[in-house]
């Protein structure tokens, strides 16, 4: 696990947190947790399994599933359907953040803004409510030089 030098922070971090739920952390479990601390996308199951694999050969794919069911009970990671049928993960944000996907690349872009965020609340109040959760998920294509 050489190439993951630099990073115990994230390691430690997202461990604690397994240890602070109560999670039992097997050597396996640990390697996916850091796979995901590190991932800069939203991997699928399947991607995760081809990160997990390149550090330990012995996880499968039926451990990659059951432990991202696991980390998602627990409140640790969450999982997105960006429209493409496959669920993709990322560990629960610090601070709130939206989604942009590009449709035709399927990369996904984190954004924040507030006034957007003073909008939902705006429209939930006017509406007769407290908002208490939301997610926005923003589908765009790149806009070309004839747009």
């Amino acid at each position: 696990m050489a190439h993951l030098k630099g990073h115990e922070g994230l390691m430690d971090r997202l461990e604690k947190i397994c240890a602070e739920k109560g999670l039992r952390m097997t050597e396996q479990r640990r390697t996916i947790a850091r796979v995901l601390s590190l991932a800069k996308d939203h991997p699928d199951a399947e991607e995760l399994h081809r990160r997990a694999n390149e550090l330990d050969k012995t996880i499968s794919l039926a451990t990659v599933y059951r432990t991202v069911k696991l980390f998602e009970e627990a409140g640790i990671i969450e999982s997105h359907d960006f429209g493409d049928g496959r669920a993709r993960y990322e560990e629960v944000p610090d601070e709130h953040h939206d989604h942009l996907i590009d449709v035709k690349s399927g990369r996904v872009i984190e954004f924040q803004n507030e006034e957007i965020e003073r909008l939902q609340e705006q429209i939930a109040n006017e509406l007769g409510y407290k908002l208490v959760d939301h997610r926005l998920e923003l589908y765009a294509v790149p806009i070309s030089k004839d747009d």
